[in-house]
């Protein structure tokens, strides 16, 4: 009965374990929001809250507005934002759109396609007449004349500040400026009535209509000289001039681009009223444009001849209710090819080749002129025609005619080149006989660094392939060897010094400018000295070591050397030494010229904080230490709290540690788990400055001793004031500065901070002290041995992984399983008993 009572307190303890761990509150997004620190953040936990946002409809673009409606910092917001940048969940939050939505998108869009719908055929016709309208577009941009009244920098308003023409008549709504000068000073300025009058005052009408600027004139001086004796007896003269010009009604009509009726000023021309109504269509006619006045054509209008010839024949003042009808075009043909207009152009009937090369500008510089090839459409099929030079003159051109005139090849039929290391290489002209030396001579010679016992001629066969011959420039220089060139041969002169590896030779160690020079024959080792700026203050004029290159070995695999090594002693000046004298470098040599033995510049530590005479302090010897240095400045201050000094110490300054550093970082990649942990140990690595912990009590007590540590170049001691507070970070609910006291414990301080939050990991907690020294919890049987608190100390509290608790539905069933299963082992015991 024992037995079964105590397996059944066991089951019902096992059920309760459960349901309470079920009931541990998880950290949710809010939580997390709450703690200020992102840096302290795992990956899962930014995962965890990108899908609290995605649940919630919450884009990327937001959420710094949403971190801050929880309580988190801008600063901590951004940080927030970035780390999700990093780990590349913002692309989830930027897919706004959910899988029904999308699915209903999908239906809607198959039914719109299956369905019979008017607006879908009216698309489709709509999109087929923009596509053919950008063609036609296309094509009659391709029409000569057609930029004519597209380019928005023609204009071809009439000048309304010149005189009319002699032949203007006046209408009603003109303007006259009757001006009397002379004995007699008198202006008027009359319009012309409906009915054709001016009415001159104290005078009467007079009669104008239908007479030109002259005749006006003469019929008002008589009108006027019955009122104006001084007129009649020449003391006065009389001038009229046009004021305001009357406007008129023109119709456009026929292949226009925009038909209608314009009002135009009363000179407007033919010219003048295409423009306004964007010239002929995409059918009309350039060169037949005629004006229609009183039912009879009056004018016939060539826009060729002001395009070509800069004629303005036909282009008559237009007059009220003129028609002016572009009528439609009967023959295009197109011109391509080597012509400086190539475009389309209108002909007219019985028109030449030769007018239509007119039209185009003529040929151009390249241009193959004794044939132009033509495509040319007859009754039934198309054809191709060969125009030679000769019947161009005579050539009728039909519609539909197409043009091409071909370029000429891009060939000579006299050339030869040469290149290489002669004065003026390039091209020249074959001459009967011409030889490779010859053409040599015509590039000026050879340059001193030609290659003497070779050079080619690239030369293309009978069949257009190429070939190589070999030659002695020497030889053929000489005159001992003549080589006749022929066309299209490229002669190639080899320079010497281009054909072997630059020479160089390399400097290295205390000079003052290292590096590598060119080398120079009969160079020697004080020479190359001087060319790099001569020796540093700290050189050795000792072993000054020269490595060189071992060349034309025999093969030899008993031979194991790399280089030849030779050291020689030079002087401080730089003069001749016997040994170094008579070795003279060759090319590719290495010289390393050595540091002094013994050789040390000046090295400086700093001491800051409460000592008497802060500063920085030359090291007196490589065994100085920390207390020498603290003696040098006076000692401490009365106020200095020596437990919270550091010492800062200056490493991986060279290059070769910081590369080998990064290298064994790169073995521990794997093994870190979090992006976190990655960011915080490479901070780490990259530091400049390290911080070492010290005892500085333990240093003044006993100088020398272990604590004692030795002084390196870049070393700063800092010793800070007495601390009054301590620091708390990490998985508290308030993290803060708290006052030190004396009494207070490890707990004490996490209780002012708002103690412990759910997510924390009491037993991996640890403290910072003042002076650098790390000290973490241990393990005391099931207790946690929290580290003893001091001043200036800085407390971190990490988080716990992100596990997930169990839902209440989960409890619920492994609670009813653990049930079961103690049933059934009750059961099981009473029937062995």
């Amino acid at each position: 009965m024992f037995r079964k009572l105590l397996l059944l307190q066991l089951c019902l303890l096992t059920v309760f374990c459960a349901l309470t761990f079920a009931q541990v509150p998880s950290a949710t997004p809010e939580n997390l929001l709450k703690q200020t620190k992102v840096d302290d953040w795992s990956d899962a936990q930014v995962r965890q809250l990108v899908t609290a946002m995605k649940q919630q409809g919450i884009p990327f673009e937001q959420v710094n507005e949403y971190a801050a409606a929880n309580g988190m910092s801008d600063k901590e917001a951004a940080k927030l934002a970035k780390r999700i940048q990093q780990l590349g969940l913002d692309r989830e939050l930027q897919e706004k759109k959910t899988a029904k939505n999308a699915n209903d998108e999908s239906y809607e869009h198959e039914y719109a396609d299956r369905k019979d719908s008017t607006d879908y055929w009216d698309r489709q016709l709509q999109e087929l007449k923009n596509k053919e309208e950008y063609e036609r577009a296309l094509r009659r941009r391709k029409i000569f004349g057609t930029e004519l009244f597209s380019n928005d920098n023609f204009t071809f308003e009439p000048d309304l500040r010149m005189p009319p023409p002699p032949d203007y008549r006046i209408s009603p709504d003109d303007e006259l400026i009757i001006d009397v000068y002379g004995y007699t000073d008198v202006q008027h300025q009359l319009k012309v009535t409906p009915e054709g009058y001016v009415r001159i005052p104290y005078l009467g009408p007079v009669y104008v209509n239908g007479l030109t600027m002259e005749e006006a004139r003469i019929r008002i001086t008589e009108r006027l000289s019955t009122m104006h004796g001084s007129i009649k007896s020449g003391t006065s003269l009389v001038q009229v001039s046009m004021g305001k010009i009357r406007s008129i009604r023109v119709l456009l009509i026929g292949e226009v681009a925009r038909p209608g009726s314009y009002t135009l000023p009363g000179l407007a021309t033919v010219v003048n009223a295409l423009y306004v109504s964007g010239g002929p269509g995409e059918h009309g006619s350039f060169r037949d444009i005629q004006v229609i006045r009183k039912g009879e054509a009056v004018a016939t209008f060539d826009l060729y001849d002001f395009l070509v010839r800069g004629s303005l024949a036909g282009n008559i003042v237009l007059k009220d209710q003129d028609i002016v009808k572009v009528n439609a075009c009967r023959y295009r043909v197109e011109m391509i090819g080597e012509v400086r207009r190539p475009a389309i152009f209108e002909a007219k009937e019985n028109e030449t080749l030769q007018q239509l090369l007119e039209y185009a500008g003529g040929f151009t510089e390249k241009a193959y002129r004794k044939v132009v090839r033509a495509n040319r459409a007859n009754d039934e099929q198309r054809e191709l025609v060969n125009i030679p030079a000769s019947q161009v003159d005579s050539f009728l051109v039909r519609a539909g005619d197409r043009f091409f005139v071909d370029s000429i090849l891009d060939r000579y039929t006299n050339r030869v080149t040469i290149t290489g290391a002669v004065f003026h290489p390039g091209d020249y002209a074959l001459e009967e006989g011409m030889t490779a030396a010859d053409l040599i001579r015509r590039a000026a010679g050879l340059k001193e660094e030609a290659a003497m016992a070779r050079g080619v001629i690239r030369r293309l066969q009978a069949n257009y392939t190429p070939a190589i011959i070999d030659f002695s420039v020497e030889d053929v220089m000489s005159g001992r060897q003549s080589l006749p060139l022929q066309r299209e041969d490229s002669v190639v002169i080899y320079s010497g010094i281009a054909l072997r590896e630059p020479y160089l030779v390399d400097i290295k160690g205390e000079v003052n400018a290292p590096g590598q020079y060119m080398y120079a024959d009969s160079m020697q080792l004080e020479d190359l000295i001087l060319i790099a700026g001569g020796l540093s203050d700290a050189a050795s004029l000792k072993r000054v070591e020269i490595a060189r290159r071992i060349r034309h070995t025999n093969g030899d695999t008993a031979d194991t050397r790399m280089a030849i090594i030779r050291q020689f002693d030079i002087n401080a000046d730089l003069s001749h030494t016997p040994g170094a004298a008579a070795f003279v470098l060759q090319p590719f040599d290495e010289i390393t010229v050595r540091k002094a033995p013994g050789y040390t510049k000046q090295a400086y530590v700093a001491i800051d904080g409460e000592v008497m005479y802060p500063g920085s302090y030359a090291i007196n010897s490589k065994g100085e230490r920390i207390s020498d240095v603290l003696r040098r400045a006076g000692g401490l201050r009365p106020e200095a709290y020596p437990e919270g000094a550091l010492l800062m110490r200056k490493t991986f300054i060279n290059e070769s540690d910081s590369a080998f550093l990064t290298n064994r970082l790169e073995l521990f990649y794997n093994k870190l788990q979090d992006s976190t942990d990655i960011t915080r140990l490479m901070n780490a690595m990259k530091r400049k400055e390290q911080l070492l912990g010290i005892n500085l009590n333990e240093i003044i007590r006993n100088p020398g001793a272990g604590y004692d540590l030795l002084l390196e170049e870049g070393d700063m001691l800092k010793v800070p004031k007495k601390l009054q507070t301590v620091q708390v970070f990490g998985e508290i609910y308030f993290p803060k500065k708290v006052q030190f006291t004396k009494n207070m414990r490890f707990r004490d301080y996490i209780s002012g901070a708002g103690g412990f939050t759910s997510q924390a990991l009491k037993r991996r907690s640890y403290i910072v002290y003042a002076n650098g020294e790390v000290r973490n919890t241990k393990k005391v049987f099931f207790f946690n041995s929290y580290p003893k608190v001091k001043p200036g100390a800085e407390i971190y509290v990490p988080a716990k992984k992100d596990h997930r608790g169990l839902s209440g539905q989960e409890a619920i069933g492994i609670a009813s399983g653990l049930a079961s299963v103690a049933l059934i082992i009750v059961t099981l015991l009473d029937r062995i008993q």
